[in-house]
């Protein structure tokens, strides 16, 4: 089944599109958080300091919200965590409003947000894929996908014109509007659609889930990768904005479209996924290979339009890889298991954020913005190749 038939259930049509209007106001909101912390601080670390913090909840809590997700009404878990983004994006836009933002309330926000963020995302890929049926799952991911990256083509350039022209808080406002939609589609969707399964020892849960990925290569080898890179290779929260500033010396609108430009590759990545039939997990190599050779070329003097040029293939690459890794792993794993094994995966994924985005803008306060960018995709490269010698290694041993 293509991805576009799956529009034709009502259910699944009006979830994508709740889902896309709060991807919107997401990327708009990300978007508009980057360059706040750039203008209150003018530091690629301290911005670096704000996406880690967001993503350090992960590191504590992907496991028990991937037990929670198999335990717990879905439809429930997504309500409280749509709910608690929501207030937070609400809060912020006042503080803007009132005039009182500072830059450890950035702190406090970015932690707060990714803390509800990190029970939001297994639990809504469980909930998708209840939705979708496993069968159709490949093509729910790709269309998910699609907007996703419609959305960060469109997310970011709003945002820019946003903040150049009326302020940083319409951008946290919208934000936090956006996500109504989806409140009231959890308020009206059949209970039976969001169910929860496992019942059990929380702890015996868990270990099984980790069992599960330890004897499976082809998870374990997309998890360890999927590490790998995005420390390295995928912290454009922090890459793009101080590359933007302090490389490029641009305003507000010029990061908004070198976002956009960024959205633009993901966005065709995405719609070749979601027009594929069947799956083939060399795009997840193809993807790095892309990534890699994206953050090489911002090592070069480029101008401006080249550089958005350039982020158009790293957001291609992005999406082949993501995309490859979670599919490959969605279609793998059984059903009483997901919650758990796509916690696991986001722990991977969103776990290599602190550690990622701090060494960016790290590196990019002590080497430069192009120094920085080449060394990371060298570092990136490097553990793309140990993960492909390791995986070969495995495979004809089980021979």
């Amino acid at each position: 089944m293509s991805a576009l038939e799956l529009l034709r259930d009502p259910h699944y049509r009006n979830y994508w599109i709740s889902l896309f209007v709060s991807q919107l106001g997401t990327w708009m909101q990300s978007a508009a958080q980057a360059w706040l912390v750039i203008e209150l601080t003018g530091s690629a670390e301290r911005l670096g300091l704000v996406v880690a913090l967001q993503f350090a909840p992960s590191l504590l809590f992907s496991l028990p919200a991937g037990v929670l997700a198999d335990r717990w009404p879905r439809r429930t878990l997504l309500r409280i965590t749509q709910g608690s983004m929501a207030a937070l994006a609400l809060a912020m836009a006042a503080l803007l409003f009132a005039g009182q933002i500072t830059y450890g309330w950035v702190l406090v926000f970015a932690t707060l947000y990714g803390l509800a963020n990190v029970f939001d995302l297994p639990t809504r890929q469980a909930f998708t894929v209840e939705l979708a049926s496993r069968e159709r799952y490949p093509g729910a991911i790709a269309l998910n996908s699609f907007s996703f990256n419609v959305a960060r083509l469109a997310g970011p350039a709003i945002a820019g014109l946003l903040i150049a022209r009326l302020g940083m808080g319409w951008a946290f406002l919208i934000n936090g509007l956006s996500f109504f939609p989806m409140l009231v589609f959890l308020s009206v969707v059949p209970v039976g659609l969001a169910a929860a399964g496992a019942r059990g020892n929380p702890l015996a849960q868990l270990a099984a889930g980790l069992a599960y990925v330890r004897r499976t290569p082809e998870v374990l080898s997309a998890i360890v990768l999927i590490f790998w890179v995005g420390t390295f290779a995928i912290n454009f929260q922090t890459l793009v904005p101080a590359y933007a500033r302090l490389v490029l010396g641009l305003g507000a609108e010029g990061y908004g479209g070198i976002m956009s430009a960024m959205g633009a590759g993901a966005l065709v990545g995405a719609v070749g996924q979601a027009l594929a039939r069947g799956f083939n997990p060399r795009r997840i190599d193809y993807g790095v290979g892309v990534l890699v050779a994206a953050h090489l070329l911002l090592f070069l003097p480029l101008g401006p339009w080249v550089v958005a040029a350039v982020m158009g293939l790293a957001g291609l690459g992005m999406v082949l890889t993501l995309v490859g890794t979670n599919t490959l792993i969605q279609t793998a794993v059984p059903d009483d298991l997901r919650g758990r094994v796509i916690s696991i995966y986001m722990l991977a994924l969103l776990g290599s954020g602190p550690p990622g985005s701090y060494l960016t803008g790290w590196l990019m306060d002590v080497l430069g913005g192009r120094a920085a960018a080449g060394a990371l995709g060298l570092l990136a490269f490097a553990g793309w190749a140990g993960v492909r010698t390791w995986a070969a290694r495995r495979a004809r041993a089980s021979w």
